[in-house]
């Protein structure tokens, strides 16, 4: 996810991928931004985060911890807010979306 400097919510989304570094997805040990597993970050409804992610398997054993991973960071940052995490499968992952440093950290 890439963030664009004319988005009204540039600086809370800032915020909120800076949080979501510190999720790492248990089996890669690789934070789910640089696997690239989150879409988007919804703001559009006040007192309402949106996290729009995926996993990188639908049949991701961990996936409820990692959705619980991502309300924490957030509820840490912005602690008032009711986060909701949607898990899609629509695009679905590959290896492609995983960043530089990503790769590195797996070894790649």
């Amino acid at each position: 996810m890439e963030l664009q400097i004319s988005d009204p919510y540039f600086s809370e989304k800032s915020e909120i991928m800076t949080a979501l570094y510190q999720v790492n997805d248990p089996e890669l040990m690789v934070n789910i931004i640089d696997l690239g597993l989150v879409y988007d970050i919804d703001l559009s409804i006040p007192g309402q985060i949106k996290v729009v992610m995926t996993l990188t398997s639908k049949g991701c054993p961990l996936g409820h911890a990692i959705e619980q991973g991502v309300k924490n960071a957030v509820n840490e940052k912005f602690p008032n807010a009711n986060v909701i995490v949607e898990i899609v499968w629509d695009p679905v992952w590959t290896f492609e979306e995983i960043s530089a440093a990503g790769r590195e950290q797996l070894g790649f």
